[in-house]
């Protein structure tokens, strides 16, 4: 896993981020290999994992991450990790009269962190325990060797179903953390109804003495190791306190490192548990200051959630039909999310042919349009033993993507750049096969390559939208503790069956999926903004939420923030020939 690579440091900011970065992390350990005879795969993992020793003088690949939460958000995950636990300190220890000790049962695990915990044991889980998987175990074994413990997990399977044990992200990870990785934020909790950081103005405040510094000593220890940095890619939550912290971290990464990528995807869930009116309120304006102020500090800014809309009462979520996903589950939707961020992180991720940080976000942010879209199918609906013409051929109306940022895709196919990428097509054939003299059905069946048949049926849709497009072949693999959220119209390898499957039979374990992804900067997003904007500045906010300012911002700060997202809207109105309209055709805002 070794070679000159361009290194990438993960920021995860919020609990619902953790959720999402849980389920990609799971899934990049599911594709690492720790087989020097192994042929290397078409994605670097060394972009994003860093090698390491343990105390034992194993071997060890760790996120190159930082992981920032409130205080209760780790359950059974302890901050420093287990990975180079150097065992217990009695050394302190130097009154020698009778001691009382009163020890808090630690919570209870779930079925798969229990199963992890056997392996780290070095027991040998029964057949019906566990599913096929090529992972690494949560905690540290030193006597337990890597590859002993990837050869037991491909040999046994097991199904998990963690919906209703699902607490914490902790409550699904199953891979190493480095020591520095995790950051708690002590000053707020993570349950509970006091001391919540709830408010944009409270997670700006955040960012200065011991965080600030922890922060600070965290990037240092990851950027130093790095020899070609690109950049950081950070995921941080929209609708609570954390899109003010997170304001501050990716201002602060941009006066810092100047010249290096900064992708920031929002996360916003599609429910918050005991939310009420105010609460709605609060998660709107931290939503409209957050796409402000993160836009502003990265290379580009994209939101990523299956809402329908960031407003108080959204349409309904987004819905995929081959899914059977409770959107309201963060521990479902989530992973639809990861899904979706393993195939658009792609492109500066290959081994091969890949694109820096800097030339995705230059490609797709112009002209000051800095807040992307994203878009996927997943699956993409492709039949077992069909070609990529057949698949695409099916959708002649329109894309079969769907909304991934609460912005729906623009009518009048106007989109100023795109990135696509589909993922996930191992073993099925691109091009058509039609035997000489045989007319193709479609024009797409007479192309010759897979590029050139994504590009010719996405540039039917935006004829004029500059495209940039990868096709990866290898597909996501879905090991436990993945939820099993999909449809019996599936195959194992997430390919749509050319026949249905008597009723009654059991679904298939799905193991990988093909994805269709778009990255896009269009004229909905001008839609999208002026919606954020028209929102938040329909109520009086000293007047319906007072307390929201209370730790700032200020209210000129606030009005100013305000007007920065009219004009950002008004910069996805622009024609064909960069001509910005007359504010009089503005009027809407």
């Amino acid at each position: 896993m070794s070679g000159l690579c361009r290194e990438v440091i993960t920021l995860q900011l919020g609990h619902y981020s953790n959720f999402v970065g849980t389920h990609w992390w799971n899934l990049q350990d599911a594709s690492l290999s720790y087989d020097p005879e192994t042929p290397s795969g078409e994605i670097q993992s060394d972009v994003v994992f860093r090698e390491g020793q343990t105390l034992g003088g194993h071997v060890t690949y760790t996120p190159r991450l930082i992981a920032m939460d409130l205080k209760g958000s780790l359950r059974t995950l302890r901050q420093e990790g287990s990975l180079y636990d150097p065992g217990k300190d009695t050394s302190a220890v130097t009154w020698e009269g009778s001691l009382m000790m009163h020890k808090e049962s630690p919570p209870a695990k779930n079925s798969f962190l229990e199963d992890l915990d056997k392996l780290d044991n070095g027991e040998i889980l029964a057949e019906v325990d566990f599913s096929s998987s090529s992972q690494a175990p949560r905690s540290a074994a030193a006597s337990l060797n890597v590859d002993t413990v990837n050869s037991r997990l491909a040999q046994v399977q097991k199904a998990y179903r963690l919906e209703g044990n699902v607490k914490v992200w902790s409550d699904f990870l199953r891979i190493h953390l480095h020591p520095r990785t995790i950051s708690v934020i002590h000053q707020y909790n993570h349950d509970g109804e006091a001391h919540r950081l709830e408010a944009f103005g409270q997670g700006e405040a955040l960012l200065q003495g011991s965080v600030l510094e922890d922060l600070e000593d965290k990037l240092h220890f990851f950027v130093e190791e790095c020899d070609y940095l690109q950049g950081f890619q950070v995921l941080c939550d929209m609708a609570d306190g954390f899109a003010g912290l997170g304001s501050k971290v990716t201002e602060m990464l941009q006066d810092s490192y100047g010249g290096r990528g900064i992708l920031t995807w929002g996360l916003a869930p599609v429910s918050h548990p005991n939310s009420t009116p105010v609460k709605d309120f609060y998660h709107l304006l931290n939503c409209t200051l957050s796409a402000v102020h993160l836009a502003s500090h990265s290379s580009f800014f994209c939101p990523l959630t299956l809402r329908g809309g960031l407003g108080r009462r959204p349409p309904p979520p987004t819905a995929f039909p081959h899914l059977n996903c409770d959107p309201s589950l963060w521990y479902h939707s989530s992973s639809v999310l990861a899904l979706a961020l393993d195939a658009l992180t792609v492109p500066y991720r290959l081994r091969n042919n890949s694109v820096p940080m800097w030339q995705m976000a230059d490609t797709l942010a112009v002209s000051g349009r800095k807040v992307v879209a994203a878009y996927g199918t997943l699956p993409f609906p492709m039949m077992h033993g069909s070609s990529l013409p057949d698949a695409l051929s099916a959708w002649t109306d329109a894309p079969p993507w769907k909304p991934l940022s609460a912005c729906s895709e623009p009518a009048d196919g106007r989109c100023y750049s795109q990135w696509a990428v589909l993922r996930g097509f191992e073993g099925q054939r691109l091009i058509s096969s039609l035997a000489p003299g045989i007319k193709p059905p479609t024009p797409l069946h007479s192309l010759h390559s897979g590029e050139d048949i994504l590009a010719s049926y996405v540039r039917s849709f935006y004829p004029t939208s500059p495209l940039a497009l990868q096709l990866v072949s290898t597909p996501s693999k879905l090991t436990p503790p993945f939820p099993q959220i999909f449809s019996q119209s599936l195959d194992a390898l997430g390919f749509l069956q050319s026949q249905p499957p008597p009723p009654g039979s059991p679904a298939s374990l799905v193991c990988s999926v093909p994805v269709l992804t778009s990255l896009q900067s269009g004229s909905a997003l001008g839609t999208w903004l002026s919606e954020l904007h028209r929102g938040a500045s329909a109520f009086d906010i000293r007047r319906v939420a007072p307390s929201f300012l209370s730790q700032g911002p200020e209210m000129a700060d606030y009005h100013d923030a305000l007007e920065q997202l009219r004009l950002l809207a008004r910069c996805y109105r622009d024609d064909s020939g960069g001509v910005v309209r007359s504010s009089s055709e503005d009027d809407d805002d």
